[in-house]
């Protein structure tokens, strides 16, 4: 770690020791650190599989439309299907367990779908986009586990009525669902320290709610820039992992 960046992490590990209602938001660059590929990551052999972007693959209507190939891509690219990758919680997923388990953080807000933060140990988690744990029968509501769906040849379709399985996760062109917001706006409007992570702060309407924070204590954790970091109290631009890890819950 060089010094600009050693100075900033001591200058959030001042800001964590001074707050006791912290609420953390977080994006992909989360959980990338845990080997989980950013989807929107467009590698030398992803154009040779798919005729479509990711954004359209991830879409209701392709969803509905094309069924079978939504599937091709979300087995591979969202379940690691057919792959050794077995992601486990990094250092960030950690330390906010730990936050939490002290009584420092309240909740993690994210935007991922991968129960990293769950498995992790965190309690108090509002998934703004789902889970790919949960999946459901269109048809008659049954409930089935993400092993159900990457077991399936093809389209998953329920054992019980023959509908088709859909996972439970927020897909383009669907709305969030509205408890979690509500939540999720109630709980940062409360925190007196906001911690925002790996995340560009791009994708709306979840990047609109850190405008509900009205505290002085708004810190941005991301390799690259935002959108956001004129109005952020601290901002550090390095891998949330390592500058995470690197704080000590006393």
């Amino acid at each position: 770690m060089d010094k600009e960046l050693e100075q900033k992490v001591a200058k959030l590990q001042e800001m964590i020791d001074g707050s006791d209602n912290i609420v953390f938001f977080g994006g992909a660059g989360v959980s990338t650190e845990s080997g989980i590929p950013d989807f929107r990551s467009q590698d030398g052999l992803y154009h040779q599989k798919y005729d479509y972007p990711p954004e359209t693959i991830l879409s209701h209507g392709f969803f509905m439309r094309n069924t079978a190939e939504f599937y091709r891509f979300y087995k591979e690219k969202i379940l690691l299907a057919g792959t050794d990758l077995e992601p486990e919680p990094n250092a960030a997923h950690l330390k906010l367990a730990e936050l939490e388990k002290a009584g420092k953080l309240k909740a993690v807000i994210t935007q991922n779908i991968d129960e990293l933060h769950h498995k992790a140990g965190s309690k108090t988690i509002y998934e703004l986009h789902g889970t790919v744990t949960r999946n459901y029968c269109m048809d008659c509501d049954k409930q089935f586990d993400v092993e159900y769906v990457k077991a399936s040849d093809g389209v998953p379709v329920c054992d019980a009525c023959g509908g088709i399985v859909k996972p439970d996760v927020v897909l383009y062109e669907e709305g969030l669902d509205m408890f979690t917001m509500e939540q999720s706006v109630k709980a940062i409007t409360e925190a007196d320290m906001l911690i925002v992570g790996g995340t560009s702060l791009v994708v709306y309407p979840a990047a609109g709610l850190i405008d509900y924070y009205r505290g002085h204590k708004l810190v941005l954790i991301n390799k690259g820039t935002t959108g956001k970091e004129s109005r952020a109290d601290l901002v550090i631009n390095g891998p949330i992992g390592e500058v995470l890890g690197a704080i000590k819950v006393n």
